[in-house]
């Protein structure tokens, strides 16, 4: 029985530590980033990007199709430090690409860039403007293990 009580008091004060699914809102939709700030937003994020995942020789990187400016641009500037990109989903049975998820997002008048491999995410800020995109925050690094 004492265990029986344990266990009830234990289960409720677990219970308190969950939130619902959707309890957690944002305040951000999505915006489409176009001709300079998509180059300069990609260009920068990629070169961060190159920091974080290693060498191009070695990884290729497989992002989702997308006729998008932003997307574009990104896989341009990818293609410009020298990594591998599949866009197409066929892969040589010899090549194992890491995964690239991206998201451009509209918050408080800026523009928040994400890249997410399953080792690192990137997240940073910018301000846009018809010339370009300049940094509005520090880089955002999250390693995943």
């Amino acid at each position: 029985m004492h265990k029986l009580v344990v266990f009830i008091i234990a289960a409720a004060f677990l219970a308190g530590c969950q939130t619902a699914e959707d309890g957690l809102t944002t305040s951000s939709t999505p915006v489409a980033v176009t001709g300079p700030a998509a180059s300069a937003i990609a260009g920068d994020m990629a070169s961060r990007l190159a920091e974080q995942i290693g060498p191009s020789g070695t990884t290729t990187l497989r992002i989702a199709k997308d006729l998008s400016d932003f997307a574009t641009a990104l896989e341009a500037a990818l293609k410009g430090w020298g990594y591998p990109v599949i866009t197409d989903g066929k892969v040589g049975t010899d090549v194992k690409p890491v995964e690239l998820a991206y998201s451009i997002d509209g918050v408080d008048g800026q523009v928040l860039a994400r890249l997410s491999t399953p080792s690192v995410t990137l997240g940073r800020a910018y301000t846009t403007s018809a010339a370009g995109a300049t940094p509005a925050s520090p880089l955002s690094i999250r390693q995943h293990n």
